[in-house]
């Protein structure tokens, strides 16, 4: 099966949250399973040419019509490491040398309909008729559209079928009508698509409205998008596909997120042999001067410090939160309000409390390997990364049942109540600081038992949230949109 995989952000390339993990991962586990992936990404110049051995196409320029004005594109190319998937980089300077990889400037639309357009005419030079286009998120909202509409004259795309993966529902990609300008894109086509929907601009409806397959990453999210609590205004046309509309859990890549083998923490250890967690908690709490304890549990942070991820009910219940007989430990970035509210954290309790505000990829990794605990309180959350890592780790998950958090987290008490101790971690339903409290006392509590703690962290680190089991998934919903087609 021949795969374009299209996405804004790739590890180890650029990156701001979980689509790059799983766009830098995902298309080199499809392509052992015997796929030919092409992986297309913007060409930022953030991106670090000569570590990652850009190599420049010399003969290739192509010219882009955007927003009235023709800007020319060029290639580079390199392979996803450790694989042979073709990595291809749009360049085009007057759009992606901003120093990140996303802007609040005014031509952010103009940005990626560039993108999107350039990813079609470069396959056409390639001559290259994808089986399917894997678009991600709403910055690459447009490929199916265009198939659909502006390049339906070209036979090379007869058979090919789309694929539109949401990521985060509540980045939409929303832009005024200027854009149906920008884009050539036909406003009379999507309103015969979506009748009686409001006209205005979005990446994501076009993406939704368009592709032959939908799919979210959890089946508890895929649900929740289908009302008006999580689906943040999308939700009538994803019901009028639900048809359509798939969950697959996200994977993690054990080859960098494994106990026994990461380079980044001090001490290795198994689900058998536990010990060198026990030591790694110790350079954990040392490594940020706090007093380490075995009977003292550690909870860690790692996250985007903004609303979505439940920071609000967090800040209203710390100070109770304060008084468990725990340590914390923070690391992340985000609105100025939460970075403060660590950083008061910090002075307010500097024996219970440390944070580090920004990005540290070693941190990540000897937090979730030294902590007992991990908290992830979060309002919604499509499917999430850190609980999966913390299960493979032994940190036990502390999370809100919704979305990915919901499909991967079996409350213990809940399974016990029915005489199941299959269990791997605390999760609460109620979006409030008492709840978000009382559960925390309850996996602070069940620390203290040191047989049944030592049962939930093997439930969870024997679980196999490989990308092989998901990427398998993503092959069946590939071929359910190639049947489609025909």
């Amino acid at each position: 099966m021949k795969i374009a995989f299209v996405a804004s952000e790739a590890f180890p390339y650029a990156k701001s949250g979980g689509l790059a993990d799983v766009a830098g991962t995902l298309p080199k586990v499809l392509e052992s399973l015997g796929c030919e992936v092409k992986l297309f990404l913007p060409k930022y110049n953030l991106i670090d040419a000569q570590k990652h051995l850009l190599q420049f196409i010399h003969n290739l320029i192509i010219p882009v019509h955007v927003a009235g004005e023709t800007h020319s594109v060029y290639l580079y190319q390199s392979k996803l490491p450790g694989s042979n998937v073709e990595v291809n980089f749009v360049d085009c300077p007057h759009y992606f040398s901003r120093g990140k990889i996303y802007t609040n400037d005014y031509d952010e639309d103009e940005r990626f309909i560039l993108f999107n357009k350039a990813v079609v005419e470069l396959l056409q030079r390639f001559n290259w008729p994808p089986d399917i286009i894997h678009c991600n998120d709403w910055q690459a909202g447009l490929i199916p559209l265009y198939l659909n509409d502006n390049y339906n004259w070209d036979k090379l795309f007869q058979k090919t079928a789309t694929v539109y993966t949401i990521h985060n529902i509540g980045y939409q990609g929303q832009f005024s009508d200027d854009t149906f300008n920008k884009s050539e894109i036909n406003k009379e086509i999507i309103n015969n698509a979506a009748p009686g929907l409001p006209g205005h601009f979005s990446f994501m409806k076009n993406g939704i409205l368009f592709s032959d397959i939908i799919n979210t990453v959890s089946q508890t999210y895929a649900l929740e998008i289908l009302t008006p609590e999580y689906g943040a205004g999308m939700e009538k046309i994803l019901n009028e596909r639900r048809v359509d509309l798939f969950g697959i859990v996200n994977g993690i890549d054990y080859s960098e997120w494994n106990p026994l083998t990461d380079e980044n923490i001090p001490f290795h250890y198994t689900a058998k042999k536990i010990a060198g967690k026990e030591k790694t908690k110790k350079y954990l709490l040392e490594s940020f001067n706090l007093n380490y304890d075995k009977d003292t549990p550690v909870i860690g942070i790692i996250s985007r410090l903004v609303g979505q991820k439940g920071f609000d009910i967090l800040a209203q219940s710390i100070h109770n939160l304060m008084q468990l007989n725990a340590h914390w430990v923070i690391l992340g970035s985000g609105e100025d309000r939460f970075e403060d509210l660590f950083r008061s954290l910090t002075y307010s309790y500097p024996h219970k409390a440390a944070s580090y505000l920004g990005y540290n990829n070693y941190l990540s990794h000897l937090i979730e390997a030294g902590s007992d605990m991990f908290l992830m309180p979060s309002r919604y959350e499509p499917c999430g990364l850190n609980q999966l890592y913390s299960l493979r780790y032994g940190t036990v998950p502390i999370v809100r049942k919704t979305g990915g958090l919901a499909d991967t987290v079996t409350d213990w008490h809940d399974l016990l109540s029915f005489g199941n101790d299959s269990g791997n971690g605390f999760s609460f339903s109620d979006y409030s600081a008492q709840t978000l409290l009382t559960t925390v006392q309850r996996a602070v509590e069940t620390f203290n038992d040191k047989k049944t703690w030592k049962k939930i962290q093997r439930n969870g680190m024997l679980k196999n949230y490989s990308w092989e089991h998901s990427a398998k998934e993503y092959l069946d919903l590939y071929r359910r949109a190639i049947e489609k087609r025909k």
